[in-house]
């Protein structure tokens, strides 16, 4: 072919993205004895994590045909029967949720997840022969990179500028702007419904048990679902650094979970809880996409979860590991920032730092080409705020002043490596302000 003629789709799906940029990063290499990746969301590779699933390998493959049953068979297009058993188990012991295995389904990782719930949701809705564009609305802009990109139809999102408090110890802290969501929600009958993470990507911030009950109760008053992307929340893998933000579920949430961030990003597992109807439909969408789901971290996970191994893990283990880097990474950017005006989003939670940079003079996407000549790569700000409302129902999120000012850091690196590419990042920033 002489030229290639893709669909509208398939442009929107191969042009360049955030999202591309942030995971090309990942795997290509850096210039030679320069190596500081606080880009990207690896999480760290935690011993007692690595040796905890080799042993459930091991179990694996030493039991009479379960290595064979684990790569030579399809599960169900909604997971493995007693993967899903086990989730069930687990989430309503602990919490006394109203769950069975059927109000569960598994994706190929919660990015899948959250492209099959937002064009559920959002797009073009056809009801007794009349088509209405259903919106997705973020309450809490900045949100993370991974969204932006993945409505089927255009102007499907909808982002809510987040307000914000600074405090005098170089630290602030995001809010939602609930006068302005409750304002959209009134005057556009048209949405879909809400979508927040917590704790959030890329700040860090963990929507309070007040916000996300305002939020559920205007779901609920809307007769929409709100979806919650749990992906580093409780009960796993528990990196979130407060005790006064608990779990949360109900008949009109969504809740995404995710294994990635307790150790095993490669294997892809990501599981949705939500009412019967929306889990089954998720489970549809496998079937027609990809028949079924990997299995291995299903597998390797569910004795985890039945005996609460996991959930001790994530809780002695995980915490406190990253808590800790938080901690050292937060001391490493006040000791080199020192004396240059900036701030630190409050660390409650996640694998990242959000860098407020007051004074820099060049956008944040060109700060990252020149840190990258330096070795350093980060994720520049500019990509996690999207949304504008189609109607000019509130001011675009470009405008925000935090829009081209802030770097998004991951700290779940070796010390030496963060704490490097943290000063590179304070040199740099002190020539462009």
């Amino acid at each position: 072919m002489q030229r290639l003629n893709f669909s509208d789709f398939g442009k929107k799906l191969t042009e360049n993205s955030g999202i591309l940029q942030l995971m090309d990063d990942l795997g290509q290499p850096l210039p030679p004895g320069h190596s500081f990746q606080l880009g990207g969301g690896n999480p760290a590779r935690i011993p007692e994590l690595d040796e905890m699933y080799q042993s459930e390998m091991a179990k694996i493959m030493a039991a009479d045909d379960s290595f064979g049953q684990l790569i030579g068979r399809y599960d169900a297009p909604g997971g493995r029967v007693s993967f899903l058993d086990d989730i069930a188990s687990c989430l309503s012991g602990k919490y006394g949720w109203n769950i069975t295995s059927e109000n569960i389904a598994v994706t190929n990782g919660s990015q899948t997840a959250m492209f099959y719930l937002f064009n559920l949701f959002g797009g073009t809705s056809t009801e007794n022969g009349v088509a209405e564009k259903k919106t997705v609305v973020f309450p809490l802009v900045p949100e993370y990179i991974g969204y932006a990109d993945q409505g089927i139809e255009k102007d499907m999102f909808v982002g809510i500028p987040a307000l914000f408090e600074i405090f005098d110890d170089h630290t602030f802290k995001y809010s939602v702007d609930f006068l302005v969501l409750e304002k959209y929600l009134a005057e556009h009958d048209n949405v879909g419904a809400l979508c927040v993470t917590r704790p959030t990507n890329p700040t860090g911030n963990v929507l309070t048990d007040d916000e996300i009950l305002h939020l559920s109760k205007l779901a609920v008053r809307y007769d929409i679902p709100l979806i919650i992307d749990n992906a580093y929340g409780l009960p796993w893998p528990d990196i979130i650094f407060t005790d006064s933000a608990g779990p949360f579920f109900s008949e009109n949430v969504i809740l995404s979970m995710s294994m990635s961030k307790i150790g095993l990003p490669s294997m892809r597992t990501g599981i949705i809880i939500a009412q019967k109807e929306i889990a089954k439909a998720v489970s549809n969408i496998n079937a027609i996409i990809s028949l079924t789901t990997a299995s291995a971290g299903q597998a390797i996970a569910s004795s985890l979860i039945r005996s609460g191994k996991l959930l001790d893990c994530a809780k002695n283990i995980v915490r406190p590991f990253y808590e800790k880097r938080s901690k050292d990474a937060q001391t490493w950017i006040h000791k080199y920032f020192a004396g240059t005006n900036y701030a630190v989003h409050k660390s409650e939670g996640s694998i990242f730092l959000w860098l407020l940079l007051f004074d820099l003079k060049i956008p944040t996407k060109e700060l990252y080409c020149q840190l990258k000549k330096c070795g350093v790569i980060v994720v520049p700000g500019e990509y996690f705020f999207f949304g504008d409302a189609s109607d000019g129902s509130f001011p675009p999120v470009k405008d925000h002043p935090h829009y081209d000012k802030c770097l998004r850091l991951n700290y779940s690196r070796p010390a030496e490596e963060t704490e490097e590419g943290i000063r590179i990042i304070s040199e740099v920033y002190r020539k462009y302000c």
